[in-house]
């Protein structure tokens, strides 16, 4: 018989782990639905009704009024649902608020990167770009305030996130942007550092994709309302209503027709964060699944956290480092365990380096979390001796 060290053991075949996870739902997005989701708890008075309908009116705005609810959006920020997911409503953001001032972009993973294409290809701003490697943060010091500034709250794809809001001054010039996609309802958000923010439902609430959700701070309804960009707007983006903010947005009067089901689907993750305790439930979710992610990373020698500073670690989209691993084997890898339904949509987003990515978010089960890890030494072990 042969003596395997402990750690040869680690990558030696062995038999199928006996439990899977119960919900082995783990990609970053779409992320998993809440675990008491089903199609049939859904309300559906609201189906086959014109949005514009009473019902329809009440149902968005109730949705509106849940999500200032549970983020503890202060009343000086407006919340609109628009069109086109979140890529949808940062673009509505930056077609409609840039240009008045000198932009700088932040880009450490491909969505900032999509953020900087925008504003010096489209826009043709001339932003100041301040980058880094995927797994680091840029160094934040370096920001100048009296540009607008737009970044990532999490990086999706490379799990590096900011700390907090403390890099940002109170008495900033210039306006702040914020992706929050993958942060909103994991972290405690200063809003009065944030002059706008976008997320939408498909990510930490599991929510159907399509749909953006564009928050607005006072200093940005004031830019609205006094900067006109040298640019034509699609209609899919007007803010702008006779030289006013067109208010009706942000009280569930959306600019083109919402898919309802989506929206019920979103209430209902919304009621079951609340039943939870709120944001501090769902923070605290979140934070079990990433400490049981950080365990199995731990007792594994082959795995490793692409962001290698916790204090800028995503507690979401967490992204991992596997030794030895190209793109052809995480391929492999992914696919074992999807076969096994075991674990499903896990490898690592495409511009990203080779890896695995496990989404932590509050919708996730904490034993699943820890049932997958057996599962990921099988799968290791099983593509490295194929």
């Amino acid at each position: 018989m042969t003596d395997l060290t402990a750690a040869d053991a680690t990558i030696a075949p062995a038999a199928k782990p006996a439990t899977t996870p119960a919900r082995p739902f783990f990609s970053s997005g779409p992320c998993a639905k809440p675990p008491v989701w089903s199609a049939d708890k859904l309300s559906t008075d609201s189906l086959g009704r014109s949005h514009r309908a009473k019902i329809g009116k009440t149902r968005l705005a109730y949705c509106i009024d849940l999500m200032r609810e549970i983020l503890q959006l202060p009343d000086t920020h407006r919340i609109g649902i628009v069109p086109g997911s979140d890529t949808g409503a940062f673009e509505m953001a930056m077609w409609t608020m840039l240009g008045a001032r000198p932009v700088t972009t932040l880009a450490w993973e491909s969505f900032g990167e999509g953020w900087v294409t925008d504003a010096a290809k489209q826009l043709k701003l001339d932003p100041t770009i301040i980058r880094a490697d995927y797994g680091q943060l840029p160094d934040l010091t370096q920001v100048d305030f009296s540009t607008d500034v737009l970044f990532t709250w999490n990086g999706t794809t490379s799990g590096v996130r900011v700390p907090d809001a403390d890099w940002i001054p109170a008495d900033r010039q210039g306006l702040t942007f914020a992706d929050a996609t993958s942060a909103v309802f994991a972290y405690d958000i200063d809003w009065t550092k944030i002059d706008v923010a976008t997320f939408s439902w498909q990510k930490v609430l599991g929510g159907e994709g399509g749909h953006g959700v564009l928050i607005l701070g006072p200093r940005a309804v004031e830019r609205l309302e006094t900067h006109t960009p040298s640019w034509p707007l699609p209609k899919v983006f007007r803010l702008m209503a006779k030289g006013k903010l067109a208010e009706g947005i942000f009280k569930g009067e959306t600019i083109n027709t919402p898919s309802m089901l989506a929206v019920e689907d979103a209430i209902f993750a919304l009621e079951w964060g609340k039943s939870l305790g709120g944001l501090k439930g769902l923070i605290a979710r979140s934070d079990a699944n990433a400490a049981a992610l950080d365990k199995i990373v731990a007792d594994r020698d082959w795995l490793g956290h692409l962001a290698a500073d916790p204090a800028s670690r995503s507690k979401t989209s967490v992204c991992l480092t596997v030794e030895g691993a190209d793109e052809a084997f995480i391929k492999a890898f992914a696919a074992l365990l999807e076969k096994e339904g075991a674990a499903y949509d896990i490898a690592g987003y495409r511009d990203a380096p080779a890896g695995l990515r496990i989404w932590c978010g509050a919708t996730v089960e904490t034993a699943d979390i820890e049932a997958l890890g057996p599962w990921l030494d099988w799968a290791y072990a099983q593509t490295k001796a194929a």
